[in-house]
């Protein structure tokens, strides 16, 4: 028996009587029932023919059990293969966000294939690595979009309903509409945020600023009453964040002892508070406790007196210790944090920001913190889109389109390159704000078909209301007299009970209802006849005892359901009290007391009333007998009455149902007036607006064409198409849609839409991703170029070269291979673990395993090759490159700018003179103690003819493509070092060579461009900074001129101040403006180099990349046992990997895609109209 065979017996012993016992190796995915279930049918002698042999790579062996070992790499490669496999593009569910989740996936998968390989050099190693992690750092790309717009435009409400959350503070919180405050998305369900706060030199600064708004020149307080004026803002900042200073000793303290003066505020400056929430009102909370204002209670001087009324609970509280409102007394003199904050940033799960969108709401005035006003240019210089905010009333009449919010923004946006319709979107708010009778008046409404329509029915509605309130205001007349003789009747039944009563006892009565018809005629026989007649036959009387006994049990159920009606009677009443309508008078009397009582001519004939007959008919009418009768009769009525009164009572509720079901068509009807008119004033609004935009530029084109040419300038020429100039424009109700949505609750109902969509806000939130597709497109395709590039060269290395001689690989690697350190010679692993991989281990403890490449180790007899060939071409290229565009500057910008400097200083005393007599002196002091910087800045003002005459020309420059011919060159260089590289190899080789230069080229080109786009973007950058400095050169310079104006005080020292200044500025503007002109192509000058520098580092990379891919010419892989297997599967996984991106990227241009509701097509190819 051989040193194998004992090491299986040793392993697996032949039991023949418990067989059950054997050890039996289970393969890999066999379960343990399985296995029990048929041991005892496995012979185990069969098992231990098969001898598997250490050199057979089917069969490994584990080098100190003996044990066969499975094949660990093929699982874990099967494994990692966790991207989608589609059959064609079609089917594919394309979106940019689910391409490069699924490029990533594929991306994994190719890490894993790496680590599983033995690269070789360490070149490869590196290139491969940085390619690798570039992959992997790809996201989707973040499109800022800063939100512009006056104070009261509605953008927080904008907000709120763009996210469909309630997050940006609207009420009470004045820091969010004094700060910068950016939202983006993430994908927790959380409120995050993170609230950064001034530095200690900042706020410093701040407070030496506003401690001299407080002061007069005489060294006075200012009175600090109107919380609008320059001291009374100074003031509000500094109390609230030190409530317990005074004014007297605040202007008495420097700026490090009003810090000291809190330890808390102290802390808290330079820092960032973490905040995150559960909902928007958990969030609102929470953010609440750094931004919100304290001083909440002007006019409110009752309800603070009231709430400071204790209650003896209150006292009692206070007396154990404990509080009603607790959180909300704990500290009366606590700080308030708002006028400390830095920035706001917040993160959320927005929908209309998962595609990369990231609003920025950017304070609507400048801001007097200097911090704050910086953050605030950044964040327009690095926007991507811009949005102008403007109330839907006040947009068209104030020509916001056409001006752009001043002069200095448009000429800004101009040299950044912004000024154009696929950069700028307006959205016109508050539409539900509509008077439709202007609206119809001012757009010639009147004979629209629809509002025809509306008009009708609201006639009709209107009509018919007017005719069921007439029919309900009679009934009201008819209700109140029913009710009336109701009550008359019921007292005259009553009366007849107790007569009734009277005469069973024997008592005297007299008729006080009853007896009011017969005292018309003759007051003095009716009391005879009552007296008498109460004298009547007692037999008559005992004779109808019993039947008069019967009717009072019937009366007396009579009466009691009369007292119910009755009650119910009088609530109905109460609800009909609204309607005025006057009593039928005759409803006093009984309606039958004429045919029951007998009239004066009956009872007497004559005036002396002393006929026998006469009296014996009187006494012979009231009797038991006869009453009883009446009250039947007066029964009857009753029921007759109230059955009257039931049905118009049934009629006047019905009359009310109708009312109110007219008031609500009336409503419904008059909210769709309202929403048509809205919709016709924003149609109207759009095309203005669109119209001012194209005014606006075109007045800025031929502003800059005159200034070239004055001699031949003609207004009537157009320097552009501005008919294909399409802003895109949008008008928003946000007030409508949270109520649509009943996002906000106690808010009512919506006043003039009925559906979401009519709002504009749904169409807002699917320009956010619009907004975002040129970007995602982008980013998707650079990302699977990149992909296809990497994948292509892991194939190629991985397949090899087929049957080349070692001799002309070896003369091609000693010409074109660049020297290296000894330590880069080595072959390297990407990333195996040896210590772990007991396989790897024992093949590499092989002799035969040892040499894995045919790399030559001798000594490089030159210092040629790809890389360092490339290098020195790339570097002179770079240098052209440089020199052009320093040239290229000079001759575009140059002459410009020192035209435009001579033209500021030329009319800079105006412009100050100017700016001075349009403000008020208190306004104009605090500009010159902020250095230029208030409300208005006159640093920008003075710069206006210098930038007004560049404006144009730096736009025009920077849109050029100022690298096309240097990325042409660059090319040129590569192709021919590849036909070099062809033409030298061997007869056998240079067929491969030209197919790998091939492949190396597209690789190459991929490269190139993403190297070229990331210069460019670092160019736009950067001339955006340089066209910033001119303002923060001319402050620096009249820094002395802003301080020595200052130093005047005393009576006229206002009119000393600005002449001061005026002389000041006099002095020095020449200097001034062409030292500007001189820091202009200064920094465009540092601007070459730094492209050259970029070019050098980007370059440097790329020459590797071409060596590393052309290596593979004299590289020789041989086929190891251990990654033959391996290579045959990462082959065919690479091949249906670069499938699979092919589809991605042909899903990403079908037309099903483009159809898509959000995926339609870059913004500047978007056409915009809305509802």
């Amino acid at each position: 028996m051989n040193q194998k065979e004992n090491i299986f017996n040793t392993m697996f012993p032949v039991v023949k009587s418990e067989p059950q016992e054997a050890k039996i190796p289970l393969a890999p995915l066999t379960s343990s029932t399985a296995t029990t279930a048929s041991a005892s049918n496995v012979h185990v002698k069969q098992e231990l023919n098969i001898e598997p042999s250490t050199n057979d790579a089917r069969f490994p062996i584990s080098c100190e059990t003996g044990n066969a070992l499975p094949p660990p790499t093929s699982t874990a490669l099967v494994r990692s293969k966790n991207y989608t496999v589609y059959p064609s593009a079609d089917e594919i569910p394309y979106s940019s966000e689910a391409a490069l989740r699924e490029g990533m996936e594929m991306v994994n998968c190719l890490k894993v294939f790496m680590s599983k390989l033995t690269l070789g050099s360490k070149l490869r190693q590196e290139v491969w690595n940085r390619d690798l992690a570039n992959l992997q750092a790809q996201t989707t790309p973040k499109t800022l979009i800063a939100i512009c717009g006056a104070t009261g435009a509605g953008k927080s409400s904008i907000l709120n309903a763009l996210l469909d959350d309630n997050i940006v503070p609207t009420s009470g919180m004045r820091a969010c509409t004094a700060v910068v405050t950016e939202i983006a998305h993430h994908s927790k369900r959380t409120i995050d945020a993170d609230v950064s706060f001034l530095s200690v030199a900042e706020w410093k600064q701040e407070l030496s600023i506003l401690q001299s708004d407080l002061i007069e020149e005489d060294g006075s307080l200012k009175r600090t009453n109107d919380l609008k004026s320059d001291a009374g803002v100074a003031w509000q900042k500094v109390h609230a964040v030190y409530p317990t200073l005074s004014q007297e000793r605040l202007v008495t303290m420097s700026s490090d002892q009003i810090i000291a003066h809190d330890p808390r505020i102290a802390l808290l400056l330079g820092s960032t508070k973490h905040i995150s929430a559960r909902n928007s009102r958990q969030f609102g909370e929470e953010i609440a406790k750094y931004i919100d204002s304290k001083d909440q209670s002007r006019g409110k001087k009752d309800k603070k007196k009231k709430q400071d009324e204790k209650s003896l609970m209150d006292k009692v509280r206070e007396a154990a210790g404990a509080s009603k409102n607790k959180d909300k007394t704990k500290d009366a003199n606590a700080p308030a944090f708002w006028p400390l904050i830095r920035q706001v940033n917040v993160r959320c799960p927005a929908e209309c920001l998962s595609s990369g969108c990231v609003l920025v709401d950017l304070p609507g005035v400048a801001d007097a913190n200097a911090a704050r006003n910086s953050i605030a240019k950044d964040y327009m210089k690095r926007a991507q889109c811009i949005w102008i905010l403007a109330p839907i009333t006040r947009a068209v009449d104030d020509k916001t389109a056409r001006d752009l919010l001043g002069d200095a923004f448009k000429m800004q946006l101009k040299m950044d390159g912004n000024y154009h319709d696929h950069t700028i979107t307006f959205i016109a708010s508050k539409t539900d704000d509509i008077s439709c009778s202007e609206v119809i008046s001012a757009l010639h409404l009147e004979d629209d078909p629809e509002l025809e329509e509306i008009e009708s029915e609201l006639e009709k509605i209107n009509e018919e209301t007017e005719q069921v309130t007439t029919a309900k205001r009679y009934l009201d007349k008819s209700i109140k007299g029913f009710e009336t003789q109701l009550k008359t009747l019921r007292a005259i039944q009553k009366e007849h009970g107790e007569h009734i009563e009277a005469l069973k006892n024997g008592d005297d009565f007299t008729p006080v209802l009853t007896a009011s018809t017969a005292s018309k005629g003759s007051g003095s026989k009716k009391r005879k006849n009552h007296r008498e007649g109460k004298k009547g036959s007692t037999k008559r009387r005992r004779s109808s005892s019993l039947v008069s006994e019967q009717d009072s049990e019937d009366e007396a159920s009579e009466d009691d359901i009369d007292n119910d009606e009755s009650d119910a009677s009088e609530a109905d009443s109460d609800v009909d009290r609204d309607s005025d309508s006057d009593g039928d008078s005759d409803s006093d009397r009984d309606p039958d007391s004429d045919a029951d009582e007998p009239e004066p001519s009956e009872m007497s004939s004559n005036g002396d009333g002393n006929s026998d007959f006469e009296v014996e008919e009187l006494v012979e009418e009231v009797t038991v007998e006869s009453i009883e009768a009446k009250k039947k009769q007066t029964s009857a009525e009753i029921v007759a009455v109230r059955a009257r009164l039931s049905e118009a009572r049934k009629e006047k509720k019905d009359a009310i149902d109708r009312i109110a079901t007219l008031k609500k068509s009336l409503s419904k009807v008059q909210k769709t007036k309202n929403g048509w008119c809205s919709l016709k004033r924003s149609e109207f609004s759009r095309d203005v607006l669109k119209e001012d935009f194209r005014t606006g530029l075109k007045e800025l084109d031929d502003e800059a064409a005159e200034a070239r040419d004055p001699e031949h300038f003609d207004s009537s020429f157009n320097q552009r198409d501005y008919e294909a100039i399409n802003l895109p424009v949008f008008t928003c109700s946000s007030r409508d849609y949270v109520r649509l949505t009943k996002q906000v609750k106690g808010d009512g109902e919506p006043t003039c839409f009925s559906d979401k969509a009519s709002t504009g806000i749904p169409d807002l939130q699917a320009w956010c991703h619009t907004l975002t597709i040129a970007s995602r497109t982008r980013a998707v395709k650079n990302f699977f170029d990149s992909l296809k590039t990497f994948a292509t060269n892991m194939n190629s290395f991985i397949s090899g070269i087929g049957s080349v001689t070692p001799e002309d690989r070896r003369a091609l690697q000693d010409k074109w291979e660049s020297i290296m350190d000894d330590d880069d010679d080595e072959p390297m692993s990407a990333g195996a673990d040896e210590e772990d991989d007991y396989f790897t281990a024992f093949l590499n403890s092989r002799a035969e395993y040892q040499r894995l490449f045919a790399m030559h180790s001798g000594t490089k007899k030159n210092n040629k090759g790809i890389a360092p060939r490339l290098n020195e071409d790339f570097g002179k290229l770079i240098q052209e490159c440089v020199a052009q565009l320093q040239d290229l500057f000079k001759d575009g910008l140059e002459d410009k700018c020192r035209v435009g400097a001579s033209l500021s200083a030329n009319e800079a005393v105006e412009l100050s003179d100017s700016f001075a007599a349009a403000m008020h002196w208190a306004s104009y002091r605090a500009t010159l103690r902020r250095h230029g910087t208030f409300r208005r800045d006159l640093n920008v003002e003075l710069l206006a003819p210098f930038t007004r005459n560049i404006a144009t020309s730096w736009g025009k420059l920077f849109e050029t493509d100022l690298l096309g011919q240097f990325e042409g060159n660059v090319q040129a260089a590569i192709r021919r070092l590849l036909d070099d590289v062809a033409e030298s190899a061997a007869i056998g080789l240079q067929d491969r060579a030209r197919m790998q230069g091939s492949l190396c080229k597209t690789e190459a080109d991929v490269v190139l461009k993403q190297v070229v786009a990331v210069v460019r973007e670092t160019i736009s950058t950067q001339q955006k900074d340089i066209s910033r400095c001119l303002a923060p050169h001319v402050q620096n310079n009249l820094i002395d001129g802003y301080e020595l104006a200052m130093e005047e005080r005393g009576r006229g020292s206002v009119a000393r101040q600005k002449l001061v200044f005026r002389t000041f500025l006099s002095e020095r503007k020449d200097d001034l403006f062409d030292e500007g002109a001189d820091v202009i192509m200064q920094g465009l000058s540092a601007l070459c180099s730094s492209v050259g520098d970029a070019l050098k580092v980007a370059f440097k990379e790329l020459a590797k990349k071409v060596e590393v891919n052309l290596a593979i010419l004299w590289e020789d892989v041989q086929d190891d046992p251990r990654e033959a297997e391996n290579r045959r599967e990462m082959v065919q996984t690479i091949t249906e990997i670069l499938d699979q991106g092919q589809m991605w990227q042909q899903a990403a241009t079908s037309d099903k895609v483009k159809s898509l509701p959000n995926v339609e097509q870059a913004p500047q190819d978007v056409d915009v109209e809305m509802n």
